[in-house]
């Protein structure tokens, strides 16, 4: 029988599952509502999609190097218990696996492991574990060597922080001593060197440093020396090469680099949680709710 729009929508306000599902769900039970929600509830889906409106701001970070490509992929979970689970931290590896041969966060989802689609994958993790979890984001590197390092290790390769560094000559000891460096440096490095930095950073900063150095009243010819010296300043702090080596503080990372034989061609840091809002629970407000009930 034809299942019509009307019906799916039902289904998708009973459930929460998603439109495909629903649809899927109808047409396997011949547009039976009660078997179609049943069926959703077997494939795990239902519960899925019931607890996708939960913050997952814990989970793990996986790294991944393939002959010279490097990937780094973020799975997360709502509570940092999941990230210790056997079975959370094997679908995270597989699927940094998976995400070799593909180029998004979109494509990895629909990747095959083991036979089925990551998003499928997950979405059985999510009804058998009880937790809602998401595919947050890949980032990949290339190079001759692509060195990596994971902090606060969960397991090999899976950690809270993961760095990948791209590199062309040197070797893979230096490699780590650089990906050690960006996991550490404060403040992180937010591009290789000011000419991949996002213009709009850049602008912002001037910007402030301007009003800075003209609230100090001195003639604009100053001004504009102290601007260019805090702007020198504020791009070393914040690009890879031009930071001190953590490792040698006399130098930066580009000398170090040098030394080593070695050209730095990328990176990437990828940390479990950054950028996500975790909900905070206020006890004396549930306190004080379920006292009013």
């Amino acid at each position: 029988m034809a299942i019509t729009a009307a019906q799916v929508k039902e289904l998708r306000e009973m459930t929460g599952a998603g439109m495909m599902d629903a649809k899927k769900a109808l047409t396997e039970t011949d547009g039976d509502m009660d078997a179609a929600v049943d069926w959703l509830r077997t494939k795990g889906l239902a519960k899925a999609a019931k607890k996708s409106g939960r913050t997952a701001a814990e989970g793990l970070v996986a790294v991944e190097v393939s002959g010279g490509t490097g990937v780094a992929v973020e799975v997360n979970a709502e509570t940092d218990f999941v990230a210790k689970n056997a079975e959370f931290q094997e679908m995270v590896s597989g699927i940094a696996k998976a995400a070799a041969g593909v180029d998004s966060v979109e494509a990895l989802a629909d990747a095959d492991m083991g036979g089925k689609k990551v998003s499928e994958v997950l979405t059985d993790k999510i009804a058998k574990i009880g937790e809602n979890m998401t595919l947050r984001r890949m980032a990949k590197v290339e190079g001759e060597i692509v060195a990596t390092y994971v902090h606060n290790a969960a397991a090999d390769g899976l950690g809270q922080i993961g760095v990948l560094v791209a590199m062309t000559g040197g070797n893979e000891a230096f490699g780590k001593q650089v990906a050690m460096h960006v996991a550490a440096a404060d403040p992180r490095p937010q591009a290789l060197n000011a000419d991949e930095l996002d213009p709009a950073v850049v602008e912002k900063e001037r910007q402030i440093q301007i009003d800075i150095a003209r609230e100090s009243g001195k003639p604009e010819a100053v001004i504009e020396k102290m601007i260019e010296g805090r702007m020198k300043k504020f791009l070393a702090e914040i690009t890879l090469l031009n930071q001190a080596f953590v490792i040698n503080p006399d130098v930066t990372v580009e000398q170090a680099a040098k030394e080593a034989g070695a050209t730095i061609v990328g990176f990437v840091r990828m940390q479990v949680g950054e950028g996500i809002e975790k909900e905070k629970e206020d006890f004396a407000a549930e306190v004080a709710k379920a006292a009013q009930g």
